[in-house]
């Protein structure tokens, strides 16, 4: 079965496909300018891809801060 995590918090989503026994591998996407800051302890999915060995690369941005 597919799993959708995209738009969730990265600790719901790891939590999913962790439970659903999904390899996966994460990498996180960082702005190359700092003009909005982030808060880098809060993370979202806003990618997923399949690898061709099978394995769920999961993109993950952190949120702004207010």
């Amino acid at each position: 079965m597919a799993l959708d995590v995209i738009g969730r918090p990265w600790t719901e989503a790891e939590q999913m496909l962790r439970d659903q026994g999904t390899l996966f591998q994460t990498e996180i996407s960082r702005s190359t300018r700092d003009f909005f800051k982030t808060d880098s302890s809060c993370l979202y999915v806003v990618r997923e891809r399949n690898l061709a060995d099978g394995t769920l690369l999961v993109t993950l941005v952190a949120k702004q801060k207010k």
